[in-house]
């Protein structure tokens, strides 16, 4: 789990100019870990983004609060859930930080996309417009919406206008450029989803 920073550039080995998206990847502090036994399936809990005390009593609730305790680890403002082809390495406690990956990975990279609001079916659905002549009267509308006697009902799923973005985006395949474990970047080629501030899961591709 990470918080994208924001977006810069950076010159390579040989030169070449590249786009990076900056993202603060961890620490990560595993909360709970999931077995077969006990709860079915094998996964990884881990929380993001550690809280002070005052302020965790504020944004949590009881039995939040008590789960971390009965962890013995602080209070964070996220919590996810991995899951991983083996977790007999991970025990309640340790830190998964940046150094998990290495330059030249791939990796996908999921986030929340910016949200637009309510918005037309030629933005939201990349529609063409009307006619821009002035006898026209129809620009930006939506078009025909349906058959007359026969259905005489719109269908499901027609591409109308409505609430844009807020939606979960993944972006597969993109190369680890650098890594900065002093300060737990990931600097990841190309852009990613969402704006400033916004958390990001990185998997390996």
């Amino acid at each position: 789990l990470g918080t994208k920073i924001g977006m810069t550039q950076i010159f390579v080995d040989d030169g070449r100019l590249v786009p990076v998206t900056v993202v603060e990847a961890g620490p990560c502090t595993v909360t709970m870990v999931k077995t077969q036994a006990t709860d079915g399936y094998e996964a990884v809990q881990v929380g993001f983004g550690e809280l002070a005390e005052q302020r965790a009593k504020k944004l949590k609730n009881k039995p939040e609060l008590g789960h971390f305790a009965k962890a013995g680890v602080p209070a964070t403002r996220y919590l996810r859930e991995l899951r991983l082809d083996d977790i007999t390495s991970y025990k309640v406690g340790d830190q998964i930080t940046c150094d998990v990956f290495s330059e030249g990975d791939h990796v996908d990279v999921t986030g929340t996309s910016k949200g637009h609001g309510f918005t037309g079916a030629i933005a939201r659905w990349n529609q063409h417009t009307g006619p821009m002549a002035h006898g026209s009267k129809y620009h930006r509308g939506v078009g025909s919406l349906s058959a007359n006697s026969t259905p005489s009902r719109v269908f499901k799923g027609l591409r109308l206008p409505g609430h844009m973005g807020c939606d979960t985006v993944t972006v597969k395949n993109l190369e680890v450029v650098r890594i900065d474990e002093e300060q737990n970047l990931i600097l990841v080629k190309g852009a990613v989803p969402g704006g400033k501030n916004g958390i990001v899961r990185v998997r390996m591709a």
